[in-house]
């Protein structure tokens, strides 16, 4: 399959950027378009109207945050596959390494979701990126630090539910070429740690997509 069949949906230009990154690093074939939803919202919404299909797109994933409660957004994806009457044996929890369901009739779509960060804790893009700071890296505790402090005297006007965006984008800003986006981070080998929880997302890509 081609690219203009297999598509890959994402909140933003920063999962979209970094994505493509991983997909270089780790010799993924990009027979899929990734594609910026620009929000969350469009993604839960646009999910039930893309799964009826237009008799191009064969493969469809969505990776998305967990934010604060992966239980809650699992349901909410879970409840438009069920809805769909399209796919069987939906699972009670997203798969630890990632979801990826055949449809019932072969001519409907094949689909696939990653909660951010890892389909099992709460958090988002920014904590899967972190995982990718080496584990040696020395300013990492002095950003904790920084953090610390200025959340303990209530300074951050980032919301606590930010922290992990707040950590990640300080860490950046320390770094050679101050605030690289994420994406470039990894082209860059700012972010240069294998550990298993990446290797599982592109695990989970090339299973779905290759």
């Amino acid at each position: 399959m081609d690219n203009m069949t297999q598509t890959l949906l994402v909140e933003g230009n920063d999962d979209r950027f970094l994505i493509y990154a991983l997909c270089e690093k780790f010799n993924v074939k990009e027979t899929f378009k990734v594609e910026d939803c620009q929000g969350l919202d469009n993604i839960i919404i646009g999910f039930p109207i893309r799964l009826k299909g237009d008799g191009e797109i064969k493969t469809i994933g969505i990776v998305v945050d967990a934010d604060v409660n992966i239980q809650s957004r699992w349901r909410q994806i879970r409840d438009v596959l069920v809805n769909s009457n399209l796919y069987a044996d939906i699972p009670e929890e997203c798969p630890s390494d990632g979801l990826i369901l055949l449809p019932i009739n072969p001519d409907d779509i094949k689909v696939g979701v990653w909660i951010m960060p890892n389909n099992r804790s709460n958090g988002m893009l920014e904590d899967f990126a972190t995982f990718l700071i080496p584990k040696d890296d020395s300013l990492l505790p002095e950003v904790d630090k920084v953090l610390t402090d200025i959340e303990t005297r209530k300074l951050n006007r980032y919301n606590p539910t930010h922290h992990s965006k707040a950590r990640i984008h300080t860490w950046l800003a320390w770094q050679k070429d101050p605030g690289t986006p994420l994406g470039w981070a990894v082209t860059k080998k700012y972010l240069s740690a294998t550990p298993p929880i990446c290797q599982d997302f592109v695990n989970w890509l090339n299973a779905l997509y290759n």
